[in-house]
Order: C-alpha cells, then structure tokens, then sequence
C-alpha cells in the first residue's frame, strides 16, 4: 500500500481516480480549492507556496498525482491570470515539494500539447519536431512538461507524465469550457443551439476507462516515461452530437454545421500502445454507450424528465 496525494482530487477525473486508487489499497489523500468535509483533505491552492508546503512539511506521500489545474482553451483565454498562476506557477510549486520530499510524481498534460500536428501522435512526436501549441492552456501545459524535464535533469526527480484525450463521462457538471461532450450533452437537453465543426476528428474516452489506467501507474512506474491516454475510436464530431439527438429522439433543427473552429487542431489521430503495454489500458466503454450514461447522469442530476 502507497500513501497518495491527488491535487485536484475534487475534479471530473480526479474522484473517479481517488476511488480506483482507494479500491486497489491505497492510502489516498485529497486537495483541492473548495472547504470540503472529508477525512483526509486538503484546502489548498497549489499556487500558493505557502498552502502546499504545509501539506508537506506535515505528510510523506510515496506519490502524487498533480491533477490541480485550469483546464480549457477557452477558460485559459478568459481567466489566462488564474491559468498561469494555476498552472505555471502551481506546477513549480509542487515540482519544489518533489525536489525536498522525493515522492514520485504523475502529472496531468493534454492532447492540446500536440497542437496541430496532422499525423498519429505518437509521444515522441515533440521531441522531433518544432510543434506550435494552439493557445493558452496549451502552452501551459507543455511548459509543465518542459519544467519536469528540467527538474529531473537537474535534481533526479522521478515523474511520469499523461496526455488525456477528450475524457467524458458522468460527474462533469456543464459550463461553456467543458468537454464538447458535456456541451452538446446539456445543450440537447435543454434544446439550446450550439454548433459542430464537420472537419474536426477526436478520440473521447470514457471516464472510469481513463481513471483505471491512471490508477494502474502506481504499480507500474517508470520515471521519465509519458503516455497518450485515450480511446480506440476515431470520431468527427458530428457523430457524437449524431447519437446524441438519436437517443434523445431529436431533430437537428437547433444545431448550426461550420467545417471548423478557429486556432483548434482539428484532426486527433493517437498512438496508445505505450499506455496499453506498460499500464495495461484497455478501453471498454464505447461512444454509443457512454453518451446514454452521461444524458442519463445528466438528466438525474439536472432534473430533467
């Protein structure tokens, strides 16, 4: 059994993570921005040197999984203060912590780092070519890797790193800059107009598939390594929105078709054979029934008949 810090732990991805380290044994403990009533929490802005280093003076953890983070490219635009404290600056901090404590760290990048590289993102695509991120949160994203790259050069710091694909699924509650899951989700659901971008294709993975491979790091590290985590299905985005309407036995009258969003990649093509051979990733929930299960979610949690 490990003792286990997830910053971030409050978030989409990181409750279902807390539970698959909790079901697999671990000593799990969380933090996040909110006041919060659980037994092994932590209020904590990773921002703020002073918040974080009094988790660690106080706690050895053998791992942490830093999931802390402003997350969107719109939200990274519109909030870019809070996304380059959170994530440039927070990042730093908890790279600090490691350099002191020497806990084994996993840190949460995106596809978004890949830009928009037309071939199959394989990890090692940055190494060789000149890749120009996109927007904000992009950029911050990359530069958290570089800033593990270069603590682990300098100080011996054993991280890896995860790329995430589009993950979706029950528990992400709507705003503009969530999943585009999650958007066309609640906007069918409350028959209000959005628009799909025809020429885009993603790869959308199921939460659990993603928080059990998470999970699986632990038992499986290897320091230095990076990994794609994402599904098996390529998809443009008008399916998704397709089988959503579909299930919901609606028409498209309230959906506008544009061939593409501006400064977004539009072609996601992944290579996740690392992830499947080092951390046994195995994606077992498709599109047609995990979109059921996120309409389904959403209709209990918003009321909706």
């Amino acid at each position: 059994m490990s003792k286990i810090l997830v910053t971030g732990g409050l978030g989409v991805v990181g409750r279902y993570l807390v539970c698959e380290l909790e079901k697999n044994g671990h000593d799990v403990w969380v933090s996040d921005l909110a006041h919060n009533n659980m037994d092994k929490y932590f209020r904590c802005d990773i921002s703020e040197y002073r918040q974080i280093e009094g988790i660690f003076k106080n706690n050895a953890f053998d791992y942490v999984y830093n999931l802390a983070a402003e997350f969107g490219r719109w939200n990274g635009e519109d909030y870019y203060e809070n996304l380059w404290r959170s994530n440039a600056i927070g990042t730093k901090n908890i790279i600090r912590m490691q350099e002191q404590y020497k806990f084994r760290l996993v840190h949460f990048s995106s596809s978004e780092v890949y830009g928009d590289y037309d071939e199959i993102m394989h990890e090692d695509v940055l190494e060789k070519y000149p890749i120009r991120q996109m927007n904000d949160y992009a950029i911050s994203k990359w530069v958290n890797e570089q800033q593990i790259m270069n603590s682990s050069d300098m100080f011996n710091t054993e991280t890896v790193r995860v790329r995430l694909f589009n993950t979706y699924g029950p528990g992400e509650y709507y705003s503009t800059y969530r999943s585009v899951i999650c958007l066309f989700c609640y906007r069918a659901l409350h028959r209000i107009p959005y628009t799909v971008y025809t020429d885009h294709l993603r790869t959308s993975t199921y939460i659990t598939d993603c928080a059990t491979t998470l999970a699986n790091i632990v038992d499986n590290f290897r320091s230095g390594e990076v990994y794609n985590i994402a599904s098996n299905e390529l998809h443009d985005i008008k399916t998704v929105s397709d089988m959503i309407l579909d299930y919901l036995g609606l028409s498209d009258s309230f959906v506008t078709y544009e061939k593409s969003e501006f400064q977004t990649t539009k072609i996601k093509r992944v290579d996740n054979s690392k992830s499947v051979r080092d951390l046994n990733h195995n994606p077992k929930v498709p599109l047609k029934e995990g979109i059921p299960l996120t309409l389904e979610w959403m209709r209990k949690v918003y009321r909706i008949k």
